[in-house]
C-alpha cells in the first residue's frame, strides 16, 4: 500500500499521460522531436592511404550552419549543417559534410521565442547524434582515433548572428 493518491482522470476516463498538464494547470512551452535523420552526408579521403599515416594532428576548419523553417502541417524542420576540413602541411587529410535534420513540434511557445528555440535548443538536441555520424565516418575512413567534434555553443552562435544582423546598415532605396 502506498500513500500516493491515484492519478486524476481526464474527461474521457483515462489517466493523464506523463508530461501532460492536469486539469486546471496551464501547459508550459515545450517541443517534441518527432524525427531526426541524415539528410546529406559526404566524406572525402583524397590522399588515402598516405593521409592515414601523418605525424601530428591536422589543422581543422569547422563550419556550422543552421536553417529552420515552418511547414504547412504546423511542424518545424531544422537542418544542422556541419563541415569539417582537416589538413596537414597544406595537404587535405579528410573532408566531411553533414546535413542532419530534425522535425519538431512546438507547443505553447510565444512567437518571439520560436526563433531562439529553433536555433539554440533544437540543435543542442541534434548535435550529439550528428557528432556520432561524423565520428563514425572518419573511423570508417581509416582514421584512428576517429575525429570527435568539440561541443558547440549554439546560444553564442545565435547571439553573434543577431549582433551581425543588427550592425548591418539598413538598405537604402534605389537611385
Amino acid at each position: 500500500m502506498t500513500d500516493a493518491a491515484p492519478p486524476a482522470e481526464n474527461p474521457n476516463g483515462a489517466a493523464p499521460q506523463e508530461g501532460q498538464p492536469q486539469q486546471g494547470q496551464p501547459a508550459g512551452p515545450g517541443f517534441r522531436i518527432l524525427a531526426q535523420y541524415v539528410k546529406d552526408l559526404s566524406f572525402e579521403n583524397p590522399r588515402a592511404p598516405e593521409s592515414l599515416r601523418i605525424d601530428g594532428k591536422p589543422g581543422i576548419d569547422l563550419g556550422v550552419e543552421m536553417a529552420a523553417q515552418g511547414r504547412p502541417d504546423g511542424l518545424f524542420e531544422l537542418e544542422l549543417k556541419l563541415s569539417v576540413k582537416a589538413a596537414h602541411e597544406n595537404q587535405p587529410v579528410f573532408h566531411v559534410e553533414l546535413v542532419y535534420g530534425g522535425l519538431f513540434q512546438l507547443a505553447n511557445v510565444q512567437e518571439r521565442d520560436i526563433e531562439p528555440l529553433l536555433l539554440i535548443e533544437c540543435p543542442r538536441y541534434l548535435f550529439p547524434y550528428a557528432r556520432e555520424v561524423i565520428s563514425r565516418a572518419t573511423a570508417d575512413g581509416g582514421f584512428y582515433p576517429p575525429f570527435m567534434l568539440d561541443p558547440i555553443d549554439f546560444a553564442a552562435i545565435y547571439v553573434a548572428r543577431q549582433q551581425q544582423i543588427a550592425q548591418q546598415p539598413a538598405e537604402t532605396g534605389q537611385a
